[in-house]
């Protein structure tokens, strides 16, 4: 299935360099490019290969699905790569996403804990299974609404693949532009409405936190101004 998509990522910008030193480089990667090169050869494109045209020594330490935008982490060279891998796998970055989901989710503030695990007939599908699944576990806050649509901030803390796609969809409230998890709907909004908005980590060098934040893109902001904000 993964290979049957049209795969046409956006050229422009070509590369969106947020941060650079000599041990980590941040960019915000633009929906319908891969972050790193699919199986086939049309599908090589991807923000790795670019950023490796300027950066050869650079290596992704994690990943984005295609069609979300947002801050990605690369390393220079292995021996940073390893120290950074490594708080991904202790849980020690902190993530923070914004999404535009279908509905108003209630209560406005919960925790989503429900495992997750391929379904294979249909991969790259992932689905909700409590006796196979993995643990995943995602923080939702209701930020507005207009009903109809609205916009949330969604923290994980476990990494499974397209963990906030399905939490939302498991509660009925899926990611607008999903073409995976929001049924016919995805067609009515141009792209998934999902952005990895804020990166905070450890730095290889010396330990110290650092974060970045990358805001949301044009056509998310264009539905969030048709919301009312939520009184926090």
């Amino acid at each position: 299935m993964t290979d049957q998509f049209l795969y046409q990522p956006p050229t422009s910008p070509w590369l969106e360099l947020v941060h650079a030193d000599d041990h980590l480089l941040i960019l915000n990667k633009p929906a319908g490019l891969l972050s790193v090169p699919g199986r086939l050869a049309c599908h090589r494109d991807s923000l790795a290969i670019r950023v490796q045209r300027v950066y050869p020594e650079a290596r992704a330490v994690h990943r984005l699905d295609m069609d979300t935008s947002g801050l990605l982490l690369f390393a220079l060279g292995a021996v940073n790569q390893k120290p950074l891998g490594r708080q991904f796998e202790k849980r020690i970055v902190e993530k923070g996403y914004d999404a535009i989901v279908w509905g108003r989710p209630q209560p406005v503030r919960q925790q989503i804990n429900l495992p997750l695990r391929c379904d294979w007939p249909n991969r790259p599908r992932q689905m909700v299974d409590h006796e196979l699944g993995k643990a995943a576990l995602t923080d939702m806050q209701l930020m507005a609404s207009n009903g109809e649509l609205s916009q949330v901030a969604l923290t994980p803390h476990t990494g499974r693949s397209h963990q906030l796609r399905v939490h939302m969809a498991s509660l009925g409230h899926p990611i607008c532009g999903d073409r995976l998890y929001a049924g016919e709907r995805w067609q009515q909004h141009p792209r998934l409405m999902l952005h990895a908005r804020y990166l905070r980590l450890r730095h290889p060098e010396d330990g110290r936190w650092c974060e970045w934040q990358a805001p949301m893109p044009a056509a998310m902001v264009a539905l969030a101004a048709q919301l009312t904000p939520e009184a926090q």
